[in-house]
């Protein structure tokens, strides 16, 4: 055979493989792999993260992996993201995972006011009913929609709308449908299978505000809250999976684990009881300690909220807590940038020149934000201070109100919530590590799930298409000579 053919023949040959590498590159899995919402943070500024927040606070089986991506750093991604396979045949999303909302909704096709493009490094889709073999939308009359939207006007066999607005003053509206999602069901150690559930969500048609304009936009929000129309809670009524989540998100690296199903290691040796009849996960705050000395603070309330990425305190709290702080460094220059960031210049060591504070809770939960969790660098010797006041106090003045706990304090943790015993627990942890999980139908056996940053995937996988190309370039070059 002439050298011509031989190169025919390589030149398919590299065809094929190549084929194969995308296609492998391509495949889904049924994990949550996450990635932080700003990614990198390159081009943004201090006033993006309490955009973020604001935005997000208005709208205040037996184990299943969900791939995580991003981190909580407030000068990086801000959120975390996973994607979902949806329809037949499915199709990837990218959604915010949040657990203080109630319903999955993604971007419609036709949809009015809905963003069109993402500085994320994702492309934004858009879901259409028609296009899915198994998808459908949801009447008035159906139990979900009573059960979530009873609207006086809606009748038997129109469309179950819905709408969501935001404190900013952004909106979502649409209608409900019924559709596959795939998830990645833990079948082994480091090893998924694919499981499908039937899961009712939202079809986003029009949207006002940030969430058109955002550009740090995803195709929809995923909500992990409490009531029956999360998707936690249509997966556990049908018997799929316990009512138990958890997240430990990595703060150093980006990424980490999002599961559902109970966590049998690392252990949570403590759990503090969630306040009932609440719509997100809140919990009694009894106290506060900062380099082990007690403030004098009022009980409040906390919600535990890895969708916000900063901490926001009652005002007399706040005003408590960052005297105690300054009093440590009286020689800091403190300024205000962007009116609500307080930030210095320092050179020194953080985590030696600043206290650790420690938030009391219920039944001797105790839970430790380092200063190096708190303080976040924006340039090479300037700080800020996350810590956030809320303007949330009571009408008496006793400056009890709601503290938010985001990010700033969960991340480098394994956060633990067991909506059947109505508890939360956590314990620091390597969040770039692996959790065991129990897994009932292999006879109590526990399997270990991986950490995951799906931010960079993409990176990731470029660079292995670049190596591979090279590699086969190289070898015909050597062939053909």
């Amino acid at each position: 055979m002439d050298n011509w053919s031989n190169g025919c023949l390589i030149m398919m040959l590299f065809l094929i493989l190549l084929m194969s590498f995308v296609v492998d590159v391509k495949g889904g899995n049924l994990m949550f792999n996450v990635k932080h919402k700003y990614g990198g943070h390159e081009g943004l500024s201090l006033k993006d993260f309490k955009e973020h927040d604001n935005f997000r606070h208005g709208r205040m089986l037996n184990a299943i992996d969900f791939k995580l991506g991003g981190n909580g750093l407030p000068t990086d991604a801000a959120l975390y993201y996973t994607r979902l396979a949806v329809g037949t045949p499915p199709k990837d999303y990218h959604v915010q995972v949040d657990t203080g909302s109630d319903i999955l909704w993604l971007n419609c096709v036709g949809c009015k006011g809905c963003p069109t493009k993402s500085n994320l490094g994702i492309d934004l889709m858009s879901y259409e009913t028609k296009a899915s073999a198994t998808g459908r939308s949801v009447a008035c009359d159906e139990q979900f929609c009573m059960l979530n939207t009873p609207y006086s006007d809606c009748k038997a066999g129109m469309p179950c709308h819905f709408q969501v607005s935001y404190g900013d003053g952004s909106k979502t509206a649409g209608f409900f449908v019924k559709d596959n999602i795939q998830f990645d069901q833990v079948s082994g150690d480091l090893k998924t299978t694919y499981m499908n559930g039937s899961i009712t969500f939202g079809c986003s048609s029009q949207q006002s505000g940030e969430l058109g304009t955002s550009n740090q936009a995803v195709d929809g929000i995923l909500g992990f809250g409490r009531a029956s129309s999360s998707l936690l809670s249509q997966l556990a009524s049908t018997g799929k999976v316990k009512k138990i989540f958890s997240h430990c998100l990595d703060g150093k690296k980006g990424g980490g684990i999002f599961t559902v199903g109970p966590v049998v290691y690392p252990q949570i040796n403590h759990t503090t009881p969630l306040v009932p009849d609440v719509p997100h996960y809140n919990v009694m705050m009894k106290g506060i300690d900062i380099g082990g000395q007690a403030l004098d603070i009022p009980t409040t309330m906390a919600i535990i909220d890895s969708g916000t990425t900063l901490a926001y305190l009652p005002h007399v709290v706040y005003n408590t807590l960052m005297n105690k702080l300054i009093e440590r460094q009286p020689q800091l220059e403190i300024r205000l940038v962007e009116k609500s960031f307080r930030c210095f210049d320092y050179t020194g060591k953080i985590d030696d020149g600043f206290p650790v504070v420690t938030f009391k809770f219920a039944d001797s939960v105790s839970l430790t934000v380092y200063p190096h969790d708190y303080l976040f660098q924006v340039r090479e010797t300037q700080w800020c201070i996350g810590w956030q006041d809320s303007g949330m106090q009571t009408k008496d003045g006793s400056g009890r109100g709601i503290t938010l706990l985001g990010d700033l304090a969960l991340t480098n943790k394994l956060v633990v919530y067991d909506i059947e015993k109505q508890t939360i627990g956590w314990t620091e942890y390597d969040c770039s590590s692996t959790i065991k999980l129990n897994y009932e139908e292999s006879n109590g056996s526990a399997y270990a799930v991986a950490a995951h940053n799906i931010s960079l995937a993409h990176n990731m996988d470029s660079t292995m298409f670049f190596t591979f190309f090279l590699t086969i370039i190289s070898v015909l070059f050597i062939l053909l000579k």
